[in-house]
């Protein structure tokens, strides 16, 4: 029996572009791994990046956030949306103490079946060197444990 670590992947991606190009992976019967599990958005413009947390909160290793190339959106400009935000988001997770690689954008049209094959393995590789994502899961077992005395922290006297 292999021990090896498999990492769990969770992917948000464009209805228009990379939903299609997965698609195209599949049924150009293109082999990849199949740690990622997708979440279909109708433009990488409407993903709250809170989700990426909270996915990490339920035990994903990884995520990867796909959507259509810069001036290919189905909606002018999601995806350039998108992107300012994660330049800001990757902040955030750098004070959270979140490693950013743990997190894969990247752009997939609905014709390159082949390129979503590649960012699903090399992401799937580089989680697996990184090794399963704990840290946050230690922050949520803590939190759930102390719920009275955080409560009573919370309350403010006048």
């Amino acid at each position: 029996m292999d021990n090896e670590f498999e990492p769990k992947l969770l992917a948000f991606v464009c209805n228009w572009c990379t939903y299609a190009g997965a698609d195209l992976t599949g049924t150009s019967r293109i082999k990849y791994a199949s740690n990622v599990k997708i979440v279909r958005f109708p433009c990488t413009g409407r993903i709250d990046f809170m989700l990426v947390l909270k996915a990490f909160a339920n035990g994903a290793d990884g995520v990867i956030v796909s959507g259509c190339h810069p001036n290919d959106c189905h909606y002018t400009s999601g995806n350039f949306h998108a992107r300012r935000r994660w330049m800001l988001f990757r902040e955030l997770l750098d004070f959270m103490g979140i490693d950013v690689r743990r997190i894969r954008f990247s752009w997939v049209s609905a014709a390159e079946g082949a390129k979503w094959a590649d960012v699903v393995n090399s992401t799937v590789a580089a989680i697996r060197e990184l090794g399963p994502y704990t840290d946050y899961q230690k922050a949520a077992s803590y939190l759930a444990g102390n719920e009275d005395v955080l409560l009573n922290e919370k309350e403010v006297t006048l």
